[in-house]
């Protein structure tokens, strides 16, 4: 990197501490303010990308792309193991013009669905407001579940799920009763309605209570990553047992410690089945990800996304379907 773009950059950072102190300034900061007008401006005018048609699916009557766009990055809740800053970052960085940016770049590159939590419906309304159309799947995750639904479907949510930490618990707290009062609410709201899961356990469990949702929202990574859980210490609900504090014991760092048990059990279901931390929460590449999930059984991928990184994911995905296509899968599609 040249001295000249150093300085720039450190002043894109004073600038954005000091604000005004730059009109008092020397000659030089002068100069490099505009500078960075001018990097905004070229910006602004930057070229859009290629645009992609990705292939898509159906749930019930809603076609969906084959990936999802995951709302976590954008809402600020990052998995990050142990680094305590990563989620007030993310969540500083997605300011509401690069949500709209973000999905801006997905729906040009073919993503036409992000999933993601109720508390963003604010910013998924101002998008729409500003002519987008990209469509909401809601976890339905707040303090009531029953409110969550309620908000979602109020604030346009075009399907809704049962968000897999709280069917988790609920599974292991044995109250099936709860899912299945909550399922049935999601019911009566006449959108499509799914059960999620971290633990392959949840789902056997909500299949053995003849629980008939629309789709099933279950994480898939393989576990061959550094962070991951060394195999003999992996328990039954740990993705929502909390952390421990033991170096080899699960801390927020995997999300499927079954992945075969998950393909194998899932290819037994036939409702459409959206794959999540497929990436697990950023430890796998899209590249070693995408067609593994898509040849292991899942109909949709959900996949966080920063907006730099929604260019080469979609490329990655598209040459993954074709390949996939090509060579076929052991689970038919479902949707």
């Amino acid at each position: 990197m040249s001295k000249n773009i150093g300085r720039r950059n450190f002043l894109r950072t004073s600038l954005a501490v000091g604000g005004a102190a730059v009109l008092g300034g020397s000659f030089e900061e002068k100069v490099l303010s505009a500078e960075i007008k001018s990097d905004k401006a070229e910006a602004t005018n930057a070229p859009l990308p290629d645009a992609l048609n990705l292939p898509k699916g159906k749930i019930k009557n809603l076609e969906i792309s084959r990936v999802i766009c995951g709302g976590n990055l954008i809402g600020g809740w990052a998995h990050s193991r142990d680094l305590i800053y990563v989620s007030p970052l993310v969540k500083a960085y997605h300011t509401d013009e690069k949500v709209f940016e973000t999905f801006r770049l997905a729906e040009r590159r073919g993503v036409n669905t992000v999933l993601t939590n109720p508390a963003s419906d604010r910013a998924i309304n101002g998008y729409w407001k500003s002519g987008g159309k990209i469509q909401w799947i809601s976890d339905c995750a707040t303090a009531n579940m029953k409110d969550g639904i309620k908000r979602s479907v109020d604030n346009g949510a075009h399907a809704v799920y049962l968000q897999g930490g709280w069917c988790d618990k609920l599974v292991k707290d044995g109250d099936l009763g709860e899912i299945e009062k909550t399922l049935s609410f999601m019911q009566s709201q006449k959108v499509p309605c799914g059960l999620g899961a971290h633990c392959l356990e949840t789902v056997r469990e909500c299949v053995l209570a003849q629980f008939e949702p629309d789709f099933w929202v279950k994480t898939l990574h393989p576990d061959n990553y550094w962070s991951a859980t060394p195999s003999q210490n992996r328990r039954i609900f740990d993705e929502v047992n909390g952390n421990n504090k033991e170096h080899e014991l699960a801390h927020d760092n995997m999300w499927c410690i079954d992945a075969k048990e998950t393909i194998d059990y899932m290819a037994s279901l036939k409702k459409p089945w959206i794959a999540f931390k497929t990436l697990a929460a950023g430890a796998i590449h899209p590249r070693r990800a995408f067609q593994w999930c898509f040849e292991s059984g899942a109909d949709f991928i959900c996949v966080g996304m920063f907006d730099f990184q929604v260019v080469e994911n979609t490329a990655i995905a598209d040459q993954a379907l074709k390949v996939v296509a090509k060579n076929g899968r052991s689970r038919p599609w479902m949707a």
